[in-house]
């Protein structure tokens, strides 16, 4: 079994680690994760310039560019054979709710996905990497039951979120759905050295809603989340309604 594994927090990111050994468990591992951080990079590619990847001394490649070019040039260009799975991250904080709209991480699974490869993302729920370290055997068990599965939909991925608490401290596993937050006092106004005003987006204050099923309510009690997304964003019991508007020529 061949499996790629990305990121969005840099081929340096001790979750990565966690996640390539956890895969080692079960196949062929290949990991292609940016040259630095690129955090709520989403599903950018870039376009404007060209891309150079570099091989590691231990095999894996780091490219400057984005979590989603990773995966695109690690399928079409890098790998000798097409993965069978495609693992992301493990990102250093969570990605619940609208999370997944703005996360590299996901997005690296969600080009998977596109270019017709299962595609899971992980993500911890804390920055603290001395607890992530612990979660190995986990998640390995995990990777090792998903691999087992040859039945997921087309256009669908997998985000799972590991809670930010010791793995021997894990009630269990929860399929949830995506939970909601509102971000408030996220843009800090400031001034550089020479009296110009500048913001930084970021931070604030995180407000959540949603019942004991979403994915928030399963990490904040000792949880892990896991989510099936989907590519499709239509929404599909609003297509007579919008249609009765009569915009259609």
């Amino acid at each position: 079994m061949q499996i790629l594994v990305a990121n969005d927090d840099g081929i340096l990111a001790p979750g990565i680690q966690v996640l390539a050994e956890a895969c080692m468990a079960v196949g062929t591992v290949t990991v292609v994760a940016p040259d630095r951080e690129q955090s709520a990079q989403s599903h950018a590619l870039t376009l404007t310039r060209p891309l150079r990847p570099v091989r590691r001394p231990d095999g894996s490649w780091q490219v400057d560019g984005t979590p989603t070019d990773c995966v695109m040039l690690a399928i079409d260009a890098l790998m000798p054979e097409r993965p069978d799975f495609v693992f992301s991250g493990i990102n250093h904080g969570p990605n619940l709710g609208e999370d997944v709209l703005y996360s590299g991480t996901v997005s690296a699974a969600m080009e998977a996905v596109v270019l017709g490869i299962p595609g899971i993302a992980f993500s911890f729920a804390s920055r603290r990497d001395d607890l992530m370290a612990g979660y190995g055997d986990l998640v390995a068990g995990l990777v090792k039951r998903i691999t087992a599965h040859d039945n997921i939909p087309p256009n669908t991925l997998l985000n799972i979120n590991l809670p930010g608490i010791p793995a021997d401290e894990v009630k269990g596993v929860r399929v949830a759905k995506l939970g909601s937050r509102v971000f408030s006092e996220s843009v800090m106004k400031q001034q550089d050295p020479w009296g110009r005003d500048v913001y930084w987006i970021g931070g604030g204050k995180i407000t959540w809603t949603g019942d004991a099923d979403t994915d928030h309510a399963a990490v904040e009690a000792g949880y892990v989340s896991i989510t099936p997304l989907q590519l499709d964003l239509t929404s599909h019991g609003l297509i007579d309604a919008v249609r009765e508007w009569r915009l259609e020529g």
